[in-house]
């Protein structure tokens, strides 16, 4: 059997490469579980994560089969976490050790035990703002692995570095971290 793979997927226009990812994924073997946000939602449908993943989705840490679906999903299910598209948001709230979600909650029971990798996706100036490169750098100090921005048209119709790593560039990074 595969390894698992714990996807988190942000509110971002380029949340539809996650689908991409997830079936990359899955075709190559691996076991796919996804977490999204409500935000995530609104750009794809929980039936394509499902269909991809073959698993139901989780979007909270309430509402489900495990009563504590963070402590499992991190400790006893996950052999990599990667959030993909990771937003400005999603890193500066890590970056502070909140837990106000299943994923925030998922990272800190995780306590960089398993890889843990982010994939910034956002418009140049916002990943460019201080804020997100500290939590960045914080992040990456505690353990994390930040996957490199593309450079180049962007969903808000600008040119810049912002854009996210392609779903075959991923999977290379999640097989050299989980190998």
């Amino acid at each position: 059997m595969g390894k698992n793979i714990l996807l988190h997927v942000t509110g971002s226009i380029s949340c539809y490469k996650a689908c991409a990812l997830t079936s990359l994924l899955t075709k190559n073997g691996y076991n796919v579980r996804v977490i999204a946000s409500e935000d995530a939602l609104k750009f794809v449908g929980a039936a394509s994560f499902e269909g991809l993943s073959h698993n139901k989705l989780e979007t909270s840490m309430f509402g489900n089969d495990d009563p504590i679906p963070h402590i499992h999903l991190a400790q006893n299910w996950a052999d990599l976490i990667i959030s993909y598209p990771c937003s400005a948001n999603t890193i500066n709230r890590l970056a502070a050790g909140l837990a106000d979600d299943l994923f925030g909650a998922v990272c800190l029971a995780n306590n960089f035990q398993k890889p843990l990798l982010i994939a910034p996706a956002m418009n140049t100036n916002m990943f460019r703002h201080p804020s997100v490169q500290e939590g960045l750098k914080k992040l990456e100090g505690w353990g994390a692995k930040i996957l490199p921005c593309g450079e180049g048209e962007l969903a808000c119709g600008t040119t810049g570095v912002g854009r996210l790593l392609e779903p075959a560039e991923a999977l290379e990074y999640i097989e050299k971290a989980i190998s």
